[in-house]
């Protein structure tokens, strides 16, 4: 009763009121799939169906697969999010409608001197070779992170890559709060660590003259197709052809962040993949050593003709994919298989449970390289294995990436082979975001 007389009644019906009206902003959008009749775990306020990824991604994933079907809606906060492992929906949206309605998605050699066996840890050891690389064929520019640990552009990313979640969550509760971190100078990811390569970026567009026009790098091209700044009046009154130097220094830098982490993660678990099969590790030997010079470089035919070593990498993407999940946002309602999707909805498309799904793959927990061989392997349905997308926004560092690994795991399977040791997890242990739970450590072995 003392607690009732603290306030007036009209204080108390306000304060009823701006409750009521808060718990209806948490739980507004949660009734859009329940229209449409799309099964799926029900919704807490506020938070939707996140509180499942307690299970872990894959677990809660599989678990309603096989409660809902082909279909389901969970909510990512107040966002829905339609799930579809449905192959003719997949081609629906990645492919035949992804310029109309499906056009965006969510808006966010150092061993050669080791004459002994070593132990290595991944991503630490692959990460700044993939660093290394990126620079190279993007910038021209020569670094050296895989011997300097230190390397200033290695150490800003491993800043900028190790952000906190909750500022994420609390956007995607109320995405008002993103003026308030403004305000508050709260920072998504360290502002430090972003100038720096905005800046050290912009230099290496400076040495890129008008009359370098013979470099052949990434950064070359899109100056090649700059938007003088005289042409520019405004934000949105400009050329709609070319890009602005702005654009320019941030495609270079999420083409730096593309390159570094999903190369190095993939690496990583092609390598411990071989280690743990090891006959699929002696057959690429053997490939490797017949087709490739022993005290020779590397020549782009040489690598491009190791089919084994295609099959392997594309058989480690399909057990362990880098990307566990695709995503497009759904701009118009729109019917698509006699399923509605209404506008602003997350179509997501559980990639590990298509690399996995028993009625696209025999054996599917297998490590069986063979399966994607071009004689006698298995009939792939392009739409139950998307390791790097699908359609044509799929990944544009697709071949890149692929070239870039398989010379990688070339020359370093010619002098070395790779095996598990006593701190190897064997299988690897995820946790709820789809990373392991332990850094993977494998061996090195010189061959004779």
């Amino acid at each position: 009763m003392f607690v009732l007389n603290f306030f007036s009644a009209t204080t108390w019906t306000l304060l009823a009121l701006a409750f009521a009206l808060l718990l209806l902003y948490g739980i507004w959008p949660h009734s859009i799939f329940k229209k449409l009749k799309i099964p799926g775990p029900r919704p807490l306020p506020f938070i939707g169906t996140l509180a499942s990824f307690r299970k872990g991604l894959i677990s809660f994933d599989r678990e309603c697969q096989a409660k809902y079907g082909d279909v389901w809606g969970l909510f990512d906060a107040r966002t829905p999010v339609l799930m579809v492992t449905d192959p003719e929906i997949i081609k629906t949206v990645m492919v035949k409608d992804c310029y109309s309605t499906f056009t965006n998605r969510r808006l966010i050699d150092s061993l050669k001197d080791k004459s002994h066996s070593k132990q290595e840890q991944y991503p630490q050891f692959v990460a700044p070779y993939s660093l290394d690389v990126v620079t190279s064929a993007s910038f021209s520019v020569e670094s050296n992170a895989i011997n300097d640990p230190d390397d200033p552009i290695n150490t800003h990313i491993k800043k900028i890559l190790n952000f906190s979640l909750w500022p994420f969550f609390l956007l995607m509760v109320f995405p008002f709060c993103g003026r308030l971190f403004e305000l508050l100078r709260i920072e998504l990811m360290p502002r430090l660590s972003l100038d720096y390569l905005y800046n050290i970026i912009k230099s290496f567009k400076d040495q890129h003259g008008p009359e370098e026009s013979s470099r052949a790098d990434f950064l070359q091209v899109m100056k090649q197709n700059e938007i003088p700044e005289t042409d520019i009046k405004s934000e949105h009154d400009q050329p709609s052809k070319g890009l602005t130097e702005r654009e320019i220094l941030s495609q270079a830098l999420i083409f730096i962040f593309g390159g570094y982490e999903t190369t190095s993660t993939t690496l990583t678990y092609i390598l411990y993949n071989l280690a743990t099969n090891p006959d699929a590790l002696q057959t690429l030997h053997e490939e490797i050593d017949a087709k490739l010079p022993r005290d020779a470089p590397l020549r782009y035919e040489d690598v491009v003709g190791l089919e084994y070593l295609d099959q392997v990498l594309s058989e480690s993407q399909r057990l362990i994919p880098t990307a566990p999940r695709l995503e497009r946002a759904c701009k118009k309602t729109v019917q698509v298989h006699g399923l509605t999707i209404p506008e602003g909805t997350l179509v997501t498309i559980p990639v590990h449970l298509m690399h996995k799904d028993p009625r696209f793959w025999s054996s599917p927990e297998l490590f069986r390289p063979e399966r994607f061989s071009k004689d006698g392997g298995e009939e792939v349905n392009p739409y139950a294995y998307m390791p790097f997308g699908l359609g044509p926004r799929n990944c544009v560092g697709m071949r890149y990436a692929v070239l870039t690994m398989k010379t990688v795991l070339a020359r370093l399977l010619q002098n070395y082979t790779v095996e598990t040791c006593k701190d190897t997890v064997i299988p690897i242990e995820f946790n709820w975001i789809l990373q392991p739970k332990t850094p993977i450590k494998l061996k090195f072995v010189p061959r004779q």
